[in-house]
């Protein structure tokens, strides 16, 4: 029995974005707070439909209330409330990432947690073909040439192991102030690179 190994990487652009906006307020009551804060996600919610983003790709995925507590004077006393939510937003054409960003930041988020670039399914499976081909006539190379210069006679092929390496997404986070709000500059320039896809093989000879 005689193995090797060989690799094969190919690589693509990036189609899908994600980020997570959030709107964060304070105030003296819970209700008004509240109100503040609901507000403010309502225009950002329409500012992301009005860039063409389906409403299914807007999705909230938290809202808190919580008191803010001041400790200064040796006793536990509120002081008013933070109210936070957090947006997450699916767009399907990474090209339109940074003005879909730039239109939630400037109708009223002010936190982002990040941004991620992926790519689709049916692209992703087209990569790990591609690298898999390019793995197994790696591998396959490698056998010729070490089994000439070991002196060994190779046989079929009796089995391979396929091990993908699936890209993660690709992370970018916008420049954050003092306050961790979001730090304004007059556009959004959002890059999304390459995701590379990774194939390992392992081939099994039989031997001669």
């Amino acid at each position: 029995m005689f193995t090797v190994d060989g690799t094969g990487e190919a690589t693509g652009k990036p189609d899908t974005a994600q980020f997570t906006v959030g709107v964060t307020k304070t105030g003296t009551s819970v209700e008004d707070t509240q109100s503040q804060t609901n507000t403010a996600v309502n225009k950002v919610i329409a500012a992301l439909k009005a860039q063409g983003i389906d409403e299914k790709d807007i999705k909230t995925d938290d809202y808190s209330v919580n008191p803010n507590v001041d400790f200064s004077t040796g006793s536990q006393r509120t002081n008013g409330y933070t109210v936070s939510t957090n947006i997450t937003v699916k767009i399907k054409d990474s090209n339109k990432a940074s003005a879909a960003l730039d239109a939630a930041t400037n109708n009223g988020a002010n936190v982002v947690n990040g941004v991620s670039f992926t790519i689709n399914d049916d692209e992703r499976e087209k990569l790990e073909d591609q690298a898999r081909l390019d793995a197994i006539k790696d591998a396959k190379e490698q056998a010729t040439k070490i089994s000439k210069q070991a002196g060994i006679r190779l046989g079929r092929v009796t089995n391979i192991i396929v091990n993908p390496t699936t890209p993660g997404p690709i992370m970018y986070d916008k420049a954050m102030n003092a306050g961790g709000e979001v730090a304004r500059s007059d556009t959004t320039q959002l890059q999304p690179g390459e995701n590379k896809v990774t194939v390992n093989v392992t081939l099994y000879y039989e031997t001669l």
